[in-house]
Protein backbone atom coordinates (compact mmCIF):
# COMPACT_ATOMS: atom_id res chain seq x y z
CA UNK A 1 0.00 0.00 0.00
CA UNK A 2 1.15 3.50 -0.76
CA UNK A 3 -0.31 6.71 0.61
CA UNK A 4 0.64 10.17 -0.60
CA UNK A 5 -0.73 13.62 -1.20
CA UNK A 6 -0.93 17.08 0.31
CA UNK A 7 -3.24 15.77 3.07
CA UNK A 8 -1.01 12.81 3.94
CA UNK A 9 2.66 13.70 3.47
CA UNK A 10 5.24 10.99 4.17
CA UNK A 11 5.04 9.71 7.73
CA UNK A 12 1.57 11.15 8.51
CA UNK A 13 -0.64 8.18 7.56
CA UNK A 14 -0.63 4.53 8.58
CA UNK A 15 -2.61 1.49 7.46
CA UNK A 16 -3.85 -1.56 9.37
CA UNK A 17 -5.82 -4.55 8.07
CA UNK A 18 -8.58 -6.22 10.09
CA UNK A 19 -7.64 -9.73 11.26
CA UNK A 20 -10.39 -11.27 9.10
CA UNK A 21 -9.22 -9.28 6.02
CA UNK A 22 -12.68 -7.78 5.44
CA UNK A 23 -11.57 -4.19 6.13
CA UNK A 24 -8.56 -1.94 6.49
CA UNK A 25 -8.10 1.33 8.32
CA UNK A 26 -6.07 4.38 7.32
CA UNK A 27 -5.12 6.69 10.18
CA UNK A 28 -4.10 10.29 9.38
CA UNK A 29 -2.33 12.79 11.61
CA UNK A 30 -2.27 15.97 9.49
CA UNK A 31 -5.17 15.89 7.01
CA UNK A 32 -6.46 19.49 7.21
CA UNK A 33 -7.92 21.94 4.67
CA UNK A 34 -8.56 25.57 5.62
CA UNK A 35 -9.43 29.01 4.30
CA UNK A 36 -9.19 32.44 5.92
CA UNK A 37 -6.85 33.98 8.48
CA UNK A 38 -3.46 32.25 8.50
CA UNK A 39 -4.25 29.94 5.56
CA UNK A 40 -1.92 29.75 2.56
CA UNK A 41 -3.54 30.00 -0.90
CA UNK A 42 -3.12 26.21 -1.42
CA UNK A 43 -4.56 25.21 1.98
CA UNK A 44 -8.19 25.24 0.78
CA UNK A 45 -7.78 21.80 -0.85
CA UNK A 46 -5.95 18.76 0.47
CA UNK A 47 -5.97 15.26 -0.97
CA UNK A 48 -4.70 11.80 -0.22
CA UNK A 49 -4.22 9.12 -2.89
CA UNK A 50 -4.22 5.57 -1.51
CA UNK A 51 -3.07 2.68 -3.70
CA UNK A 52 -3.95 -0.72 -2.28
CA UNK A 53 -2.74 -4.11 -3.45
CA UNK A 54 -5.11 -6.77 -2.15
CA UNK A 55 -3.88 -10.34 -2.57
CA UNK A 56 -7.17 -12.13 -3.16
CA UNK A 57 -7.24 -15.88 -2.53
CA UNK A 58 -7.24 -17.94 -5.72
CA UNK A 59 -10.73 -18.06 -7.19
CA UNK A 60 -11.90 -14.88 -5.43
CA UNK A 61 -12.05 -11.16 -6.18
CA UNK A 62 -12.98 -8.09 -4.12
CA UNK A 63 -14.59 -4.66 -4.29
CA UNK A 64 -15.28 -1.77 -1.90
CA UNK A 65 -18.67 -2.22 -0.24
CA UNK A 66 -18.58 0.69 2.21
CA UNK A 67 -16.25 3.41 3.43
CA UNK A 68 -16.70 5.39 6.64
CA UNK A 69 -15.08 8.81 7.00
CA UNK A 70 -15.14 11.09 10.02
CA UNK A 71 -13.53 14.28 11.17
CA UNK A 72 -14.12 17.74 12.55
CA UNK A 73 -15.24 20.96 10.86
CA UNK A 74 -15.20 24.54 12.07
CA UNK A 75 -16.96 26.59 9.40
CA UNK A 76 -17.90 30.25 9.76
CA UNK A 77 -21.38 31.36 8.67
CA UNK A 78 -21.34 31.53 4.87
CA UNK A 79 -18.39 29.11 4.53
CA UNK A 80 -18.69 25.59 3.16
CA UNK A 81 -16.64 22.41 2.86
CA UNK A 82 -16.82 19.04 1.21
CA UNK A 83 -15.32 15.61 1.57
CA UNK A 84 -15.00 13.69 -1.69
CA UNK A 85 -13.75 10.22 -2.56
CA UNK A 86 -13.14 8.51 -5.91
CA UNK A 87 -12.58 4.76 -6.30
CA UNK A 88 -11.22 2.78 -9.26
CA UNK A 89 -9.07 -0.22 -10.14
CA UNK A 90 -5.75 0.40 -11.88
CA UNK A 91 -6.17 0.07 -15.63
CA UNK A 92 -9.97 0.39 -15.60
CA UNK A 93 -11.85 3.51 -16.67
CA UNK A 94 -14.85 2.95 -14.39
CA UNK A 95 -14.61 5.39 -11.46
CA UNK A 96 -17.11 5.86 -8.65
CA UNK A 97 -17.12 9.26 -6.90
CA UNK A 98 -19.09 10.46 -3.89
CA UNK A 99 -19.26 14.02 -2.51
CA UNK A 100 -20.47 15.02 0.96
CA UNK A 101 -21.09 18.80 1.43
CA UNK A 102 -21.04 20.68 4.76
CA UNK A 103 -22.19 24.26 5.45
CA UNK A 104 -21.39 26.88 8.08
CA UNK A 105 -21.97 27.86 10.67
CA UNK A 106 -20.67 24.54 11.95
CA UNK A 107 -18.34 23.66 14.81
CA UNK A 108 -18.72 19.92 15.31
CA UNK A 109 -17.62 16.40 14.42
CA UNK A 110 -18.79 15.08 11.06
CA UNK A 111 -19.22 11.63 9.61
CA UNK A 112 -19.86 10.47 6.04
CA UNK A 113 -20.47 6.99 4.68
CA UNK A 114 -20.07 5.88 1.08
CA UNK A 115 -22.14 2.69 0.73
CA UNK A 116 -22.56 0.68 -2.47
CA UNK A 117 -25.59 -1.59 -2.93
CA UNK A 118 -24.50 -5.22 -3.29
CA UNK A 119 -25.56 -5.42 -6.95
CA UNK A 120 -23.55 -2.29 -7.84
CA UNK A 121 -20.19 -3.14 -6.28
CA UNK A 122 -17.38 -2.94 -8.84
CA UNK A 123 -15.04 -5.92 -8.43
CA UNK A 124 -11.42 -6.31 -9.50
CA UNK A 125 -11.03 -8.51 -12.58
CA UNK A 126 -10.79 -12.20 -11.66
CA UNK A 127 -7.34 -13.74 -12.03
CA UNK A 128 -5.59 -10.37 -12.31
CA UNK A 129 -3.67 -8.37 -9.75
CA UNK A 130 -4.89 -4.78 -9.90
CA UNK A 131 -4.25 -2.02 -7.40
CA UNK A 132 -7.30 -0.31 -5.95
CA UNK A 133 -6.96 3.48 -6.10
CA UNK A 134 -8.82 5.65 -3.58
CA UNK A 135 -8.45 9.41 -3.93
CA UNK A 136 -9.91 11.41 -1.06
CA UNK A 137 -10.00 15.17 -0.76
CA UNK A 138 -11.15 17.92 1.55
CA UNK A 139 -12.12 21.35 0.19
CA UNK A 140 -12.94 24.46 2.22
CA UNK A 141 -14.38 27.68 0.80
CA UNK A 142 -14.68 30.94 2.73
CA UNK A 143 -17.81 31.67 0.68
CA UNK A 144 -19.54 34.78 1.99
CA UNK A 145 -17.72 34.68 5.35
CA UNK A 146 -14.98 37.27 5.93
CA UNK A 147 -11.64 35.50 5.27
CA UNK A 148 -9.78 38.51 6.72
CA UNK A 149 -11.27 37.95 10.19
CA UNK A 150 -12.23 34.23 10.32
CA UNK A 151 -10.68 30.86 9.60
CA UNK A 152 -12.76 27.91 8.46
CA UNK A 153 -11.30 24.43 8.40
CA UNK A 154 -12.14 20.76 7.95
CA UNK A 155 -10.03 17.86 9.10
CA UNK A 156 -10.22 14.10 8.98
CA UNK A 157 -9.64 13.20 12.61
CA UNK A 158 -11.24 11.86 15.76
CA UNK A 159 -11.26 13.15 19.30
CA UNK A 160 -7.80 11.69 19.91
CA UNK A 161 -6.33 13.58 16.96
CA UNK A 162 -6.28 10.80 14.40
CA UNK A 163 -8.75 9.62 11.79
CA UNK A 164 -9.84 6.08 11.29
CA UNK A 165 -11.25 5.67 7.81
CA UNK A 166 -12.49 2.10 7.50
CA UNK A 167 -12.71 0.50 4.06
CA UNK A 168 -15.07 -2.50 4.03
CA UNK A 169 -14.31 -5.10 1.35
CA UNK A 170 -16.81 -7.36 -0.35
CA UNK A 171 -15.47 -10.74 -1.50
CA UNK A 172 -16.92 -12.66 -4.43
CA UNK A 173 -16.14 -16.08 -5.86
CA UNK A 174 -14.88 -15.91 -9.46
CA UNK A 175 -16.87 -17.77 -12.07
Amino acid sequence: MTVNGSGCPAGTASVAAAPDKTAFTVTYSSYLAQAGVGAKPTDFRKNCQIMVRVNAPQGFTYGIAQTDYRGYASLAGGASAREQASYYFQGQSQTASVVHPFYGPMDDNWQATDATPVGSIVYAPCGETRDLAINTQLNVSAGTSNPATTTSFMTMDSTDGSLSTIYHLSWQKCT
